[in-house]
């Protein structure tokens, strides 16, 4: 069985502007005689490889615990695109997403014309630490968010051909938070 690992560091990956550093809190450590090893974490919930729930840019929207598993585990298509990908990029895109799960791999960022021809989808994952730059950050959220397209967020693809996967992406359960880390794999089609 061939399992790609596409979750990034939580401590080494890259941060959304203005996004406090995620930082370790050693409360008990073997090495200085306590008896066990006990740490504690301070992290924004959208720090690493992660997923936004509607709640994240909706009021209403829903929580993490809301998301029904089978939005978070399936086939997933695994896509290379690079710079601003506009609607007319992802329309001839969009017949072949079998499965409607789409994994953006490279340097690419979601307009919000991309976004409105997306919105049908049930995931959209960016390697980017989010899927929109922060000028135009909120319109693309809250159209896929707002049409129930959950987003998966500083992925590393970079082991990861283009092709048809099953994706395991499922979030932590945290009651009542807008996006929670997440640790996403990727089983290559012939081994599933």
């Amino acid at each position: 069985m061939i399992i790609h690992d596409i979750s990034r560091g939580l401590l080494a990956s890259p941060l959304y502007p203005g996004d406090p550093a995620p930082q370790l809190d050693r409360l008990q450590q073997m090495e200085f005689g306590d008896a066990y090893n006990l740490t504690s974490v301070s992290m924004c919930l959208h720090t690493g490889t992660h997923l936004d729930a509607p709640r994240h840019f909706l009021p209403d929207g829903e929580d993490v615990t809301a998301i029904a598993l089978e939005r978070v585990v399936g086939e997933c298509s695994v896509v290379e695109l690079q710079g601003p990908v506009l609607g007319a990029d992802v329309e001839d895109l969009l017949p072949r997403i079998k499965n409607r799960r789409l994994l953006i791999k490279g340097d690419a960022w979601l307009t919000p014309s991309a976004a409105f021809v997306l919105s049908e989808l049930d995931l959209i994952g960016s390697e980017l630490p989010s899927v929109a730059p922060p000028e135009i950050v909120g319109a693309v959220h809250r159209q896929l968010l707002g049409e129930g397209t959950l987003l998966l967020e500083n992925l590393d693809l970079s082991a990861v051909k283009p092709g048809t996967y099953f994706l395991v992406a499922a979030p932590v359960k945290i009651e009542g938070a807008e996006g929670a880390p997440v640790r996403a794999f990727l089983f290559e089609k012939e081994t599933w």
